[in-house]
């Protein structure tokens, strides 16, 4: 199940008009942290249209939600040195994600200067739009009705695979063995050694392993 979360929402006919994409494009559960606006205001309702459902069934939470798979939206991306903000697309996106049923949220900042350091952080990994680099900070609902596009076209194609994918419990399990493992390791400094750890979870968000490819891996990293 996805979930579109978006962080301290400004604007009450912006979370209107993603209301609006996300029934254009078949998506139904709305999350908002820890908001900044009324999202049953008449603005946002009038901006939703037909999508007034989906404004008065969203969650209002005070902090992002610990779901199996979260990933962050970003328009300022990094090099391959900075590993929080080294995104995929939201095609690449779209396939990792049609092959599974996990709990995912796809997360969108504010309005006004988007997702913070530590709020991407939180997330496995990165997705941005390829814009115009003179102007790539794309107004809200039209970031979200981009990514969810690219979902609706690869989820309504008919899936050959359809793994289980290891979970939020899982997923920890292994990144608790990764941190012992190299908690072993002598490094020149203890900033190589956080580098290697945000590096491990960056590569196991993004990788959505099977169940039975975490399994082995776990057993590998407990012999080790």
């Amino acid at each position: 199940m996805i979930s579109v979360i978006i962080v301290e929402p400004e604007t009450a006919g912006n979370v209107g008009a993603v209301a609006r994409v996300m029934k254009n494009f078949g998506f139904s559960n709305l999350i908002l942290v820890n908001p900044k606006c009324n999202h049953l205001s008449k603005d946002a309702v009038d901006r939703a249209s037909h999508a007034k459902d989906i404004l008065e069934k969203a969650k209002a939470t005070k902090s992002i939600p610990n779901l199996d798979y979260l990933i962050a939206t970003t328009g300022k991306i990094g090099t391959d040195y900075n590993l929080a903000r080294s995104p995929l697309n939201p095609k690449q996106l779209a396939e990792k994600v049609s092959r599974i049923q996990n709990s995912v949220g796809i997360v969108f900042g504010r309005e006004s200067f988007g997702l913070t350091n530590t709020e991407i952080a939180q997330c496995d990994f990165t997705v941005t739009i390829n814009a115009s680099k003179k102007y790539p900070i794309l107004n809200l609902s039209h970031a979200v009705a981009i990514v969810l596009y690219e979902l609706h076209a690869v989820t309504g194609k008919e899936k050959i695979h359809n793994f289980a994918v290891m979970n939020a419990k899982e997923k920890e399990q292994m990144l608790k063995l990764i941190d012992k493992a190299l908690d072993k390791m002598e490094f020149a400094t203890a900033g190589k050694k956080l580098t290697q750890k945000k590096l491990w979870k960056r590569m196991i968000g993004k990788s959505m392993l099977t169940k039975r490819e975490a399994f082995a891996l776990m057993g590998f990293l407990r012999k080790l």
